[in-house]
């Protein structure tokens, strides 16, 4: 969101001089650096001439999704404030239902909410074309990357349908929502929360927990079942990535924004730290953790008909999920224990 007001002319000004003086730097960062979103910095590229980088496109969204597997194999991204994940492959097996979508291929496998997808943008930059979709305060909430074997006719093809009228580089962005406060510890009934919580029968039951005693995901954490729940290291996201990479223990990695949650499902091989960055570097698999941001890491169990799931969950200091790490497991069939037998060894 904005803190600083521009026009659009002057915005577009200011961002060629900062792309002059920082030509390494993402666009992410230089909105951040400009105190704008990143919709509004590509906004101002959008001209409506036939050369134009960035074409507006109508927020058709379900359809535009529907026609995504058209384009091939590409490359599909999600990400949050500290970890970006890529993942390379076809949408298959697309389906919208109202506000909730999914895309359940092997490949890329995506849970979507779409009532918070709310502009889309077709970005041509630095000979990558994308297709790149946005809330109202202007956080990308998922990105399309075309890769050199992608149908770039289909591509062209599905921009010409869904382009907007409207190519005006303004754009208005609304304060994203603030988060309800935290209940005090001591007014949570702990005892039945912890009874409920052992009596869960999936895991996907747990939010609807969460909402019914009236607790944020790291205060659960703190007040749920001792003998389910414990605090690690930082660090335990890196051991746990050598460790299932040495084994090729196939896992699951998740990671959201607000309008898309992105889901890896397999093994991992290339784990590479670079400067703040824990990296997992992949031919059709791409992490970027920044390390620094984690404050609090968690071992979780979850019970269920298949019996316990466990998983390895990161937050920001301001409570934010930043990454949930699963082993590979479907419904119907129980945790490996491999997996179990990792995070039984993190610290």
């Amino acid at each position: 969101m904005s803190t600083i007001t521009f026009s659009t002319e002057t915005l577009a000004q200011r961002w060629a001089e900062y792309r002059q003086q920082h030509p390494k730097n993402r666009i992410r960062n230089a909105a951040d650096d400009l105190g704008v979103s990143e919709m509004e910095l590509l906004a101002t590229q959008c001209t409506g001439q036939p050369d134009a980088p960035v074409t507006r496109l109508r927020a058709e969204f379900s359809n535009i999704l529907q026609q995504v597997p058209t384009l091939g194999r590409v490359m599909a991204l999600t990400r949050n404030n500290s970890v970006v994940h890529e993942r390379k492959g076809p949408y298959l097996d697309v389906s919208i239902n109202g506000p909730m979508g999914l895309v359940l291929g092997e490949d890329i496998d995506l849970r979507l909410f779409l009532m918070h997808w709310q502009h889309g943008f077709a970005v041509s930059e630095d000979g990558r074309r994308s297709l790149q979709f946005f809330a109202n305060d202007g956080e990308a909430v998922h990105k399309i990357y075309l890769l050199e074997d992608s149908n770039g006719a289909a591509y062209d093809e599905l921009v010409t349908q869904f382009t907007a009228e409207n190519q005006s580089p303004d754009v208005t962005v609304e304060p994203a929502p603030t988060p309800a406060a935290e209940a005090a510890d001591d007014t949570i009934d702990v005892e039945g929360f912890r009874a409920a919580w052992r009596a869960l029968p999936d895991t996907h039951a747990f939010f609807g927990l969460l909402r019914k005693f009236g607790v944020t995901r790291t205060q659960a954490l703190r007040l749920g079942p001792p003998e389910l729940v414990r605090q690690v290291g930082n660090d335990a996201i890196a051991q746990a990535l050598h460790a299932a990479a040495a084994a090729q223990l196939p896992i699951m990695l998740f990671v959201g924004s607000r309008g898309c949650i992105q889901i890896h499902t397999g093994p991992v091989q290339r784990i590479v730290p670079m400067g703040p960055w824990l990296n997992v570097l992949d031919p059709n698999f791409n992490l970027h953790l920044k390390a620094e941001d984690v404050a609090e890491s968690w071992v979780v169990q979850k019970p269920t008909t298949d019996g316990i799931v466990t998983s390895l969950e990161l937050f920001d200091a301001q409570g934010n999920n930043l990454l949930l790490f699963f082993g590979k497991r479907k419904p119907g069939i129980p945790e490996q224990d491999a997996w179990r037998e990792l995070v039984a060894g993190l610290k």
